[in-house]
């Protein structure tokens, strides 16, 4: 049944994810399943996967899966996601777990077929953590229970245990070969895609024909046609590389480390467009066994052309693999991902696969001594570390990985910003220069932070937050969106030295955008409307009303908090770039309006962010504004100049309100702006001395 917005509880039962199945063992073994019999045959396992998800709490996913691998049923148990946070409604959801079912995860993982998942639909957190908690539990049950073609580990080797093997390369003298050879033994294999197969495979998904891309192409086109080798064989490599590039590719690699080549002619680009905005190549990735392989620009080399009588490219790239866990002995698969709008926002993935095995002569087997039974793990989760393989990375490290390059420049903006505070005093000597610094930050924020990267922090964050510490605090959790948790850490920070100003007036998305179109504005001659102050101090007070309701709410039901939380703009504006239904649109739109005439609406009076951040700002350990003892008695220059009135008339700043934005500053040291330094300047106010009486010999201060 439903548990309130976004939220979702069933009972879901093990004959509903396995059907046929006439009983059900108890729960057992790591990770733990029941085994599924129909009569007293046993036809496969149950399972329930338990990731963390964008909420902050699992998503409770139960899964049946026969003796060969194959998903027969799936259904979501229980979660917590503010699905409507990222634009699409639950049900995409749910059907997103059931187009699992009727997929073989193990036969995936072992890179023995073309069946592919689309895995990678939406591209949101939570579709990410769907898929890395099936496959790997999948896979993990599959190895317990030696299933689907696996060995069930034992509990130790006893003396007359049989002799153990590796597979390793081997040292094969170097013998030329043409690019016919290699294609002929397999050292290269090919995948030749028109756009006819493209259309076929959105078909069985339920896609029509739009455009693989974006455009349209004749069926009989070609879509791609693809070659992957392994070039780290030295056979393969120097035969397809001239002397200097093999060279230097076997001193770019790591000791133990391997390298592909790819190369493509026809209409699709394995390489897309990712690498160059975040450093990841967004449409390629190889896999083997439980382990997926995402490249980074640094694991990436460009080649114009191969030596020899090879046919040209229209592009062509070497991959170094940097995952210690990939074995080039075993069978993997290179997927390539195909997409298709089909909404607004929305798209359509699906994979095509080239699976790839060196050809045995290049490859040796070779006797291990067997595990000692005292050296054997059981059920302890360790079984990768006693082999000697390396424990496979958390997922939200691989997430870190894959976005590095968004993460320096966010580490890097942050660097900027805080050096601006610092030395403020020294910039806001110069009006022209600090007024270009402060736009320029104020588009990277709109431009990069909002629209591209989609780091804007939401009322939403601080409410999932303090929701976790009463539920079980889990940083993994956070730990999934490195910019969001950076842009956090940050402004936690700040609120001991700034207060809220540090992301209010600098890097919070839509309040950048308000001040940028309301300068516009000014620019071509709108009126902007003053609101008197006795008003404006008690309208203030909505947005602490506003988060206060929230917080409260979120107490007892988070999923409905969330869904409140649509009074920020922020999802409409920034992260779906208005892509929604038209109340959502013209409420934002509504918004943006009437911050032309009144500078920074929004933040003034309604943004319960805002309210948040402004509570524990109070704290602030620092005053970095300079006031004078005139201000407000004698002056209020910088008063009617702030662009959120946060000057009290009086003279007093009120760090609640204060955005940070610094005119109040350029002011203070302006003296062709501030009145009591143009007094001092003119010398005007000071008093003048005056003669003394003839013959006094003295002179007298003027009254």
């Amino acid at each position: 049944m439903a548990a309130g917005f976004g939220a979702y509880t069933a009972d879901v039962k093990p004959a509903d994810v396995f059907p046929g199945a006439d009983r059900f063992g108890p729960m057992e073994g790591t990770p733990p399943s029941r085994p599924a019999y129909k009569g007293d045959q046993l036809a496969g396992y149950v399972f329930r996967t338990e990731d963390i998800g964008y909420s902050g709490k699992p998503i409770k996913i139960l899964v049946g899966m026969n003796l060969d691998g194959l998903i027969v049923g799936a259904k979501v148990v229980e979660h917590h996601e503010p699905i409507l946070l990222v634009g699409i409604p639950p049900q995409k959801l749910f059907d997103f777990v059931d187009r699992y079912v009727g997929k073989n995860l193990i036969q995936i993982g072992k890179a023995g077929t073309k069946t592919n998942v689309d895995a990678i639909s939406g591209a949101t957190v939570t579709a990410i953590v769907i898929n890395d908690g099936l496959m790997r539990t999948a896979m993990a049950v599959a190895k317990s229970r030696g299933i689907a073609g696996f060995t069930a580990p034992v509990a130790g080797g006893a003396n007359g245990s049989a002799a153990q093997t590796r597979t390793l390369i081997a040292d094969v003298p170097f013998q030329s070969a043409d690019w016919t050879a290699l294609l002929g033994d397999g050292s290269l294999r090919r995948l030749h895609l028109l756009n006819a197969d493209v259309d076929e495979a959105f078909k069985k998904i339920g896609v029509g024909r739009a455009g693989p891309y974006g455009r349209e192409g004749p069926p009989e086109a070609q879509f791609i046609d693809l070659y992957m080798g392994l070039v780290t064989v030295e056979t393969i490599g120097r035969s397809l590389l001239d002397p200097q590039t093999y060279a230097a590719l076997r001193s770019w690699l790591k000791p133990g480390q391997a390298a592909i080549v790819i190369a493509a002619n026809g209409e699709y680009s394995f390489r897309g467009s990712g690498f160059v905005r975040g450093g990841i190549f967004d449409r390629i990735q190889l896999a083997q066994g439980d382990i997926t392989v995402l490249f980074k620009d640094q694991d990436y080399k460009r080649l114009g052309a191969f030596a020899g009588r090879a046919p040209e490219f229209d592009e062509i790239g070497i991959f170094r693999i940097s995952n210690v866990a990939f074995d080039p002995t075993q069978p993997f698969r290179l997927d390539l991902l195909a997409q298709r709008p089909t909404g607004p926002v929305d798209k359509a993935f699906t994979n095509f696969s080239l699976d790839y095995r060196l050809p045995d002569r290049y490859l040796k087997v070779e006797a291990v001594a067997p595990i000692p039974a005292s050296a054997t793990a059981i059920s302890t989760g360790d079984e990768a570390n006693v082999a000697g393989q390396p424990a496979e990375e958390p997922l939200w490290l691989k997430i870190w990985r894959s976005r590095a390059i968004d993460i320096a420049i966010l580490v890097l903006s942050l660097a900027i910003l805080t050096l601006i505070f610092f030395f403020q005093d020294i910039l806001v000597r110069k009006p022209r220069l600090f007024t270009r610094l402060r736009i320029g930050f104020l588009i990277f924020s709109v431009v990069w932070l909002g629209f591209y990267a989609g780091a804007q922090l939401s009322v939403v964050n601080v409410l999932t937050f303090t929701n976790s510490l009463t539920q079980g605090f889990r940083w993994e959790f956070f730990l999934l969106e490195p910019l969001i948790f950076i842009l956090w850490a940050a402004t936690a920070a700040a609120l001991l030295f700034w207060g809220r100003g540090a992301f209010c007036g600098w890097l919070c998305p839509f309040g950048a955008l308000q001040e940028l179109t309301n300068q516009i504005a000014r620019r071509l001659g709108v009126r902007q409307l003053t609101i008197p102050f006795t008003w404006h101090e008690r309208l203030w007070p909505i947005k602490y009303i506003i988060f206060l309701g929230l917080f409260g709410l979120s107490l007892s039901n988070l999923a409905l908090a969330e869904r409140l939380a649509e009074v920020e703009p922020f999802k409409t504006t920034i992260l779906l770039h208005f892509m929604r239904d038209w109340p959502y649109v013209l409420y934002a739109v509504a918004l943006l309006g009437v911050g032309l005439f009144i500078e920074r609406f929004f933040c003034r009076y309604l943004c319960p962010l805002g309210a948040a951040l402004a509570i524990p700002g109070r704290i602030r350990m620092f005053d970095w504004l300079k006031r004078r003892k005139q201000c407000g008695f004698e002056c209020q220059v910088c008063a009617k100049n702030c662009m959120v009135q946060a000057i009290h008339p009086l003279g007093q700043i009120n760090p609640n309100e204060c955005l940070y934005c610094m005119k109040c500053q350029v002011i203070y040291w302006d003296d062709q702006t501030c009145p009591p330094l143009i007094m001092k300047r003119t010398g005007r106010g000071k008093k003048r001395p005056v003669a003394s009486p003839a013959g006094s010999g003295e002179t007298q201060p003027a009254a």
